[in-house]
């Protein structure tokens, strides 16, 4: 059974940093290419970022210079570092297994605010 479980998201000021955590298993991870995604109240989901199995990186354009994506194949685990977080980065994150729209876990909640 495929399972995707995201963690560490929470309040934070902006400007503020959060590192976002996602355990993987019931598949090949280190095969996998993987993404980040995210849906703001009363928006659709949007990509925020996607690492392929080979490391290669890429990044929506808001999110470029801020967010970081990064795996460990030996965790099955696939992390995005948030930096210097904006309000309008306030969304349910989650992971998911190839593209953004791909099978994706429960997500975690990040709200950023003063």
């Amino acid at each position: 059974e495929v399972q995707l479980v995201e963690s560490g998201g929470g309040l934070v000021q902006p400007g503020g940093s959060l590192r976002l955590s996602c355990a993987a298993s019931g598949f090949t991870f280190s095969s996998s290419d993987m993404s980040w995604a995210r849906q703001a109240p009363g928006k659709g989901l949007e990509w925020v970022s996607t690492i392929l199995r080979n490391r290669r990186t890429y990044y929506a354009m808001s999110m470029q210079g801020r967010f970081t994506i990064s795996r460990d194949n030996a965790k099955n685990e696939v992390y995005l570092q948030m930096n210097n977080l904006k309000p309008e980065d306030t969304a349910i994150y989650y992971c998911a297994i190839g593209n953004y729209n791909g099978p994706r876990g429960q997500g975690t909640q990040v709200t950023v605010s003063s």
